[in-house]
């Protein structure tokens, strides 16, 4: 990781230390996800078989997973894997519960009765990453929220392994949040196929998932398309933003750092300290940490693009974290819940040296599908509302549209609308009649 003196940055250099990864590439990616899409879109199922073959490596003889094949693979997931999962999935349908939005019905005015309803969505499309590591937590936080909504359908995609099937794990996860209809496809392929309802995957009404950048140009392409599907967000490459003081462990923040740049190659960990001697602490514990990994070429892959950045004080620090946006995170200081409330722009935070990321990951309760790519600034993450809709109703008496009415064919007459104006006005002129009576 590179050590880089905030002070010493002019404008244009502190917004090239903020560069996602990802987005020097953009044009590129963009260009070969509107490929892989078209061909799905012509080729359908064979295009799909092929784009597997050619992505994942593997030639597969049907797309779905059928009850047999979960069931097998449910059944070699470790005892101690299960009750972690189970554990993970008690603690996110916990918090979860309590976000399912609730219907609400108000008098604005005497006679005017307006309410809010919500409703599920009908087919939620989950996608879940499962190149180099298979994520089944993806699993669960997709998948609980989808079930709290009461979504009809819920479709899962994820890549197959290398023998053609599915991580057991994520079988089991998928079980555990009652979903059945699993696909082995992956990648912008596989955003395709639940957008458009092609290979024989049903069509999604919006499509949920993290991935790579390739699935993330992919999300936006069909989003943007009027036949295809709304998405949940920009939830691309990896992101960590650490804050800390001279009073942080720079073996706390090490790990931190790696537990994100070992998600991709084109993962970005960032950090702000403001202490110069702490900076150099951190840069020998991520090498020290970083030696033993089992993915420590891709995680130095992702160090490479990656910054410990030292500011005057936390003030600075907070400020940078605000233009930054990042998915997570990470406030290693003294008081470290004081800095919570001057945060406004971040996915999830994790306050206090006893608070890993990690846990945010798994299975403290909280959704890591977070939004990536500075998307932070203006979105939160992954809920329940994020897989329902609502839809408002107005129902007035004739007394509350006798009082309502004149404002509104006053405003409709000063807009030029007359017919507006009308559709009041005919209505106030009809007086002692029962325009809803049945007639004989």
């Amino acid at each position: 990781m590179k050590i880089i003196n905030w002070s010493e940055l002019d404008g244009a250099a502190r917004t090239q230390a903020l560069q996602r990864p990802a987005a020097a590439t953009s044009d590129n990616i963009a260009a070969a996800v509107r490929v892989i899409v078209q061909m799905v879109q012509a080729g359908g199922e064979q295009a799909l078989f092929d784009l597997t073959e050619k992505y994942d490596g593997v030639r597969l003889r049907a797309l779905r997973a059928d009850a047999a094949e979960i069931a097998a693979g449910c059944a070699m997931v470790p005892a101690a894997l299960r009750a972690a999962i189970d554990t993970a999935a008690a603690n996110i349908e916990k918090f979860h519960a309590a976000q399912k939005p609730r219907d609400y019905t108000l008098e604005t005015m005497p006679g005017v009765q307006c309410s809010q309803l919500w409703r599920p969505l009908g087919c939620a499309g989950l996608y879940v990453p499962g190149g180099t590591a298979p994520l089944f937590s993806t699993v669960l936080m997709l998948g609980i929220p989808a079930q709290i909504a009461g979504c009809a359908a819920r479709v899962l995609c994820t890549p197959p392994q290398k023998d053609g099937g599915i991580n057991p794990a994520i079988l089991y996860a998928a079980q555990r949040c009652g979903i059945e209809t699993i696909y082995k496809i992956g990648g912008a392929q596989a955003i395709a196929a639940m957008a458009y309802g092609l290979g024989g995957v049903p069509k999604a009404d919006k499509v949920f998932g993290p991935g790579n950048a390739y699935v993330t140009a992919a999300k936006q392409w069909v989003a943007q398309d009027p036949s295809g599907a709304a998405i949940d967000m920009p939830a691309g490459p990896s992101e960590v933003m650490v804050l800390a003081d001279g009073g942080a462990d720079a073996r706390f923040i090490a790990a931190d750092l790696l537990s994100q740049a070992e998600h991709g190659r084109d993962s970005q960990v960032f950090c702000c300290v403001t202490d110069a001697a702490l900076a150099q602490d951190i840069q020998q514990a991520v090498d020290a940490q970083l030696a033993d990994l089992p993915r420590k070429d891709i995680a130095a892959e992702a160090l490479a693009q990656s910054r410990i950045v030292v500011v005057g004080d936390m003030k600075e620090a907070i400020g940078i974290a605000n233009g930054y946006g990042p998915e997570h995170l990470i406030v290693q200081c003294a008081g470290a819940e004081e800095i919570v409330p001057h945060i406004r722009n971040a996915g999830s935070v994790f306050v206090g040296a006893w608070t890993p990321e990690v846990v945010g990951d798994y299975a403290s309760g909280t959704n890591h599908v977070l939004p990536t790519y500075g998307a932070a600034r203006a979105i939160g993450g992954l809920g329940v509302a994020s897989f329902m809709k609502s839809m408002t109703v107005q129902q007035l008496s004739r007394e509350g549209l006798a009082a309502l009415g004149p404002v509104v064919a006053t405003l409709a007459e000063a807009e030029q609308l007359s017919a507006h104006g009308r559709a009041v006005t005919i209505r106030l002129s009809a007086e002692g009649e029962k325009p809803c009576a049945k007639r004989a």
